[in-house]
């Protein structure tokens, strides 16, 4: 019984790795994503309600933050920015509802010294400066 139990796995073990030879390559790495044109990105975002901002555009928002808080960006301009694109898909979704959009920035900019976020002044000073120097077709 022993014998047989033992011939069973190594002709198993053999059947799979003879198996494993014969697969294609290929098929196991992953496909690239098709390039897209800017004017296909910039749609595709503009879709989505996230603007597709300018470093000047980026700057400028920073500064914004700074002036209300400059704990706000911390230091981390790009956090700042990338938070600030998200918030203007907020506005995007909700372009009538100033309460949610308050309510997700006062959520969204978080730091060090504010984990648990914003005071909703504060928030809509943020969300103010996001529509403003970010989303301002929003």
């Amino acid at each position: 019984m022993r014998t047989r139990t033992t011939a069973a796995l190594i002709a198993a073990t053999l059947l799979l790795t003879l198996t494993a030879c014969g697969e294609d390559d290929t098929a196991a790495k992953p496909s690239t994503p098709p390039t897209l044109t800017d004017e296909q990105r910039s749609s595709a975002l503009a879709a989505a309600g996230i603007p597709d901002t300018t470093p000047e555009q980026e700057a400028a928002f920073v500064a914004a933050l700074d002036a209300i808080d400059k704990d706000i960006a911390h230091g981390k301009a790009d956090k700042a920015s990338s938070r600030g694109r998200s918030q203007c898909q907020t506005i995007h979704e909700n372009p009538k509802d100033e309460a949610k959009q308050v309510d997700f920035a006062t959520k969204r900019f978080t730091s060090p010294t504010h984990p648990e976020g914003r005071t909703p002044d504060v928030a809509k000073k943020i969300n103010q400066a996001a529509h403003h120097h970010l989303c301002p077709n929003f």
